[in-house]
């Protein structure tokens, strides 16, 4: 009986040393738990941010928030077991806007008529990842894009932020305008971004989190949150689950939303690829990453999943560094943070009572993380700076992240043909620069 208990204490750590290779990657498995940990009190807050933002959309936010549970859980999962990296993903935060905002909101699609888009995306980015055609259209787009991308993404959900908080209100005269800095909405967002700014800076694991629960609470007593508790069973998944509708795939503009829900999957993975493993030495010499399919094939499989029972694009999450930080190397971190996504499923009431002023604070955060990207854009070359900052002001001033990442490939082949400077004009950015030139002369 005791040899047999032995026994059993042994075989786990030599289970997960052969799935996993801790000793190889110089980890262990007290390591990974907290590195796991550490990464998922940096990102829980998508799942009270996610129901927040696809609600506006029409669509259940109880559902939503176990969409965002199960996805994050199950797409992390693979990640771990089958790339074996350290790396979580859930919903995207600025694909979730993009999806409620524009394609829902603005371009009328129905919620149903987008996780379709989504789901179709999914399948390219799974396509392209297998045959390998990803790496030649991250190559062929100009870095300055990609970068300008990322920032207007950031400044979309700045708009989106403020405007929530009543920062930022409507104006007949200059289209915006101050709103009043008066209401407790607005002083408790800012009030949140200060908050998770600070908490962030000194490295306080899970600020972004803190930070929203801390001006919830303060909400409570002046009637703009309800506490209606922490822990019970999962809402029902059933108002989201399995419920795509194609009935428009036949039409230009969707392809046009397929489009650009791969382009901001494919540059955010990209980006938070490179730049977890580079700080978590797994890169080889050459700066390449192994077994890139596998974590591309994840990444991809994500979306899919993700669309299938309820909710917007899922991906790699940048906040994954701070596992990292944290000592995390092998995919044992992100199982981790998968068992830990399940678990959340229990605490819908307290998912269910952030007010959406709380969740504009840590939008807002991330708009400030995301703008960084405009500081890394060559500004020294005209050709590539304007149409880059073409694409980023564009996202948040016509309110659709689809709208700027067009303006921003046509701004940028008529100019470098306009100048003279042919061979930067590769030929997949003229294709693209000519498909939403047509999207918008078509309307």
């Amino acid at each position: 009986m005791s040899q047999t208990v032995a026994n059993d204490k042994t075989s786990a750590p030599r289970v997960l040393e052969r799935v996993f290779g801790l000793s190889k990657s110089g980890s262990n498995l007290r390591t990974e738990f907290v590195a796991g940990l550490t990464t998922f009190l940096t990102m829980v807050y998508i799942v009270f941010v996610n129901p927040q933002i696809l609600g506006n959309a029409g669509m259940d936010k109880g559902a939503v928030f176990v969409a965002t549970c199960i996805a994050a859980a199950v797409s992390t999962a693979v990640m771990a077991l089958y790339a074996n990296y350290p790396i979580a993903l859930a919903p995207g935060m600025g694909l979730n806007a993009f999806f409620a905002f524009t394609v829902v909101l603005t371009m009328k699609y129905t919620w149903q008529q987008a996780l379709a888009a989504v789901f179709c995306s999914g399948v390219i980015f799974f396509l392209i990842s297998i045959f390998r055609i990803r790496e030649y259209i991250i190559n062929s787009i100009p870095r300055n894009l990609k970068l300008a991308i990322s920032a207007g993404v950031g400044l979309f959900l700045g708009i989106i932020a403020l405007e929530e908080a009543k920062i930022v209100v409507a104006s007949p005269a200059t289209l915006v305008t101050l709103g009043d800095l008066r209401n407790p909405v607005a002083i408790l967002c800012l009030l949140g971004l200060v908050l998770i700014t600070a908490l962030n800076y000194r490295r306080i694991v899970g600020g972004t989190l803190i930070g929203i629960l801390v001006v919830t609470v303060i909400g409570i007593p002046l009637g703009l949150a309800k506490f209606s508790g922490v822990v019970a069973a999962p809402p029902s998944l059933a108002p989201t689950f399995l419920q795509l509708d194609f009935s428009r795939i036949a039409e230009g503009s969707f392809l046009i939303v397929i489009l650009s829900f791969l382009f901001v999957d494919v540059f955010d993975n990209a980006g938070t690829l490179i730049g977890v493993t580079h700080r978590a030495g797994l890169t080889d010499a050459q700066g390449n990453l192994p077994r890139m399919k596998q974590a591309l094939l994840a990444d991809s499989f994500a979306a899919m999943f993700g669309s299938l029972i309820g909710t917007s694009t899922t991906t790699s999450y940048i906040e994954s560094a701070a596992g990292v930080s944290a000592g995390g190397r092998t995919g044992l971190t992100a199982l981790f943070v998968a068992i830990f996504f399940l678990l959340a499923l229990f605490f819908a009431p307290l998912a269910g009572m952030v007010p959406a002023y709380a969740s504009s604070s840590a939008l807002l955060y991330v708009a400030c993380v995301m703008a960084r990207g405009l500081a890394e854009i060559d500004w020294d070359d005209i050709t590539e700076a304007a149409p880059a900052v073409v694409a980023a002001v564009t996202m948040p001033l016509t309110y659709s992240i689809a709208t700027g990442i067009g303006l921003g490939f046509i701004t940028y082949a008529l100019a470098k043909i306009v100048a003279g400077k042919f061979a930067d004009a590769k030929p997949a950015v003229l294709v693209l620069a000519v498909i939403f030139a047509i999207k918008f002369a078509i309307g």
